[in-house]
């Protein structure tokens, strides 16, 4: 036998050797078959990104269940200071399950805020920043090293220099273009700045698709921001659009949170820092004391190493419950089955369940491979809407005027399987409806689904394409 017929066998052998080791997996159908596909027909290049991109590290432990009790203590004993706690009973179930699977505390908050782009959250945050006295923690997916980062990081060294604690975790992937002086020049001022599992070969490469896509900062325990803006010029000029005529505009959202609520956020910012640098923080100066009056709200985590898809467990929970309306802002929809079922369910049960996307994408492939998730969930009887105004990056879930959600979640399998993802859920009457206004009001500036031929009706070599790419969507 030749050289490369033995290599051929052996790429082979290889490939069959992979594609067991995703069924004895036992991931979603639609996910091993696409594993297996791509290892089948592409074996050198199959079994190289399975091995980056595909080994599930849901089973692994980055942190030790005795450190974990430690680092909830604190957030603990402040929920159990907390006075007049009343639990919502139409959403009880969601509070428990995200309070027993994740040791998320629901918080009484003094007021929220809800921030529509960089014009509204970047001068707010400056403003936060430069009030600071006792510390400022950053768990940030993007941190650029553009006019804006520069600026922001600016102020961060002004606020180190006159002994404020300053806290920095930045990912090693979404800030892999970021130059290292960059963030040599704050470290050099006193500001602890580390990488979210950094991609070293050999090391961590094959964590390279488990990133820590969480957005928030937290401010002398008092005042924090979670959402799905990053630190980045574009975030404020926008991006080039496919369409010149749209501007370039970005629209996302934000929440500024004070009060007890902050408690949730400086307990996820903790959990990563010791993940990071291995120092447990858990000083009380680190927390809030709880406040009396205002709504509840509930921070949840999750991410491949935790035993459950926890946020997505509470989306399925919450539509299942709603009995008015339930509306999504998304920028990106590849959603699991699970989820799809269960909004098609409460369309079919006489929910008005809508759904706002944008009309072009950021990213080609995940626009194509979303198209047939949007005929589907039109048919089904869901209002599927294109968002035309800008470039919607939003990630908001409000349902009922009594429930809402804003975070770095996408309704995708990536959000929801691979990466570390933050999303703060709101029961609180007031912000759910200042949420729906919110929405409403990008719904006026989005074109109808329906309207739209191209999408409705697509050429037959469009839809064979669409299909295809719809292969890959949980590996996007």
């Amino acid at each position: 036998m030749s050289v490369l017929g033995i290599l051929y066998w052996l790429s082979r052998i290889i490939a069959i050797g992979a594609i067991i080791h995703v069924m004895l997996d036992n991931r979603q159908p639609a996910k091993t078959m696409a594993w297996a596909l791509i290892i089948y027909f592409l074996p050198i290049f199959g079994v190289i990104a399975y091995i980056f991109f595909g080994v599930n590290r849901r089973k692994e432990r980055f942190i030790s269940s005795r450190s974990m009790d430690m680092l909830t203590k604190r957030s603990m004993l402040e929920f159990v200071e907390q006075r007049h706690t009343d639990i919502p009973v139409a959403y009880e179930s969601t509070i428990n399950l995200f309070s027993r699977q994740s040791s998320s505390m629901p918080f009484i908050n003094r007021r929220t805020d809800i921030l529509t782009d960089g014009y509204e959250f970047f001068p707010m945050l400056l403003r936060d920043i430069a009030a600071a006295k006792s510390h400022i923690h950053i768990d940030m997916y993007i941190f650029e090293d553009d006019a804006l980062g520069l600026l922001v990081s600016d102020a961060l060294i002004a606020k180190a220099r006159q002994g404020v604690e300053v806290r920095i975790i930045y990912d090693g992937v979404g800030c892999l273009k970021v130059k290292k002086r960059f963030w040599e020049r704050m470290r050099e001022e006193g500001i602890d700045a580390e990488p979210f599992m950094p991609v070293h070969f050999p090391r961590f490469t094959s964590r390279v698709n488990y990133r820590n896509h969480r957005k928030i900062i937290v401010i002398d325990g008092s005042v924090g921001y979670i959402g799905g803006i990053n630190i980045a010029l574009r975030y404020v000029k926008g991006m080039k659009r496919k369409r010149k005529e749209e501007g370039g505009k970005w629209r996302d959202t934000m929440l500024r949170i004070e009060g007890g609520a902050v408690n949730g956020l400086q307990q996820t910012f903790l959990l990563d820092w010791y993940f990071v640098d291995r120092t447990l923080l858990s000083d009380r100066k680190y927390y809030t004391k709880p406040t009396d009056g205002g709504g509840l709200m509930q921070t949840v985590t999750s991410g491949p190493v935790g035993k459950y898809p926890e946020i997505m467990q509470g989306y399925l929970n919450i539509i299942m419950s709603a009995r008015r309306y339930i509306y999504f802002e998304t920028p990106y929809f590849l959603p699991p089955d699970a989820l799809l079922m269960a909004m098609k369910t409460a369309a079919a049960s006489g929910v008005d369940v809508r759904l706002l996307v944008p009309r072009d994408n950021d990213a080609y492939l995940v626009d194509w491979a979303s198209r047939s998730y949007l005929r589907e969930a039109s048919e089904a009887g869901i209002t599927v809407s294109l968002y035309e105004g800008a470039f919607l990056h939003s990630k908001l879930m409000v349902c009922d005027d009594a429930v809402c959600t804003c975070g770095s979640t996408n309704l995708d399998f990536r959000s929801f399987e691979n990466n570390f993802e933050a999303n703060t859920f709101i029961y609180d009457e007031d912000v759910a409806r200042r949420m729906c206004a919110v929405f409403l009001d990008d719904e006026r500036q989005a074109v109808a689904f329906t309207s739209l031929p191209d999408r409705v009706s697509p050429s037959f070599l469009q839809r064979v394409w669409d299909s295809l790419t719809r292969l890959f969507s949980p590996l996007l």
